[in-house]
């Protein structure tokens, strides 16, 4: 009887241990910060190329979405912190707000 129970394990521990380094998804943002944008459209959108023209970003450089006039969401989850926009997870937003750029969506209702 232990024979069996202790080859049933054995032969259990490498499906365990695939599990364990199979990437999860979460609502943490890794590259920078989470952002709530009220839109985030493609680097080549008329609106958002001005922006980039005036600030003196060559559109060929970007990647990802942009966020057009985005604030910080600074604790996901706490009361008083909203996002009635899509949540974005951007890699530079030193605009001021502005713009961020290099941005993908975040489900914050993981």
């Amino acid at each position: 009887m232990f024979a069996r129970a202790s080859s049933v394990f054995v032969l259990a521990l490498p499906i365990l241990a695939a599990a364990s380094v199979l990437p999860r998804q979460s609502n943490q943002c890794d590259t920078g910060s989470i952002q709530c944008c009220e839109s985030t459209q493609s680097a080549t959108s008329s609106v958002v190329s001005t922006l980039l023209g005036l600030l003196g970003i060559p559109i060929g450089s970007v990647t990802g979405l942009v966020g057009v006039t985005c604030s910080p969401i600074t604790v996901v989850g706490a009361s008083g912190t909203s996002c009635s926009q899509q949540p974005v997870c951007c890699t530079n937003d030193s605009f001021n707000g502005l713009i961020a750029l290099g941005c993908t969506p975040v489900n914050l209702n993981l």
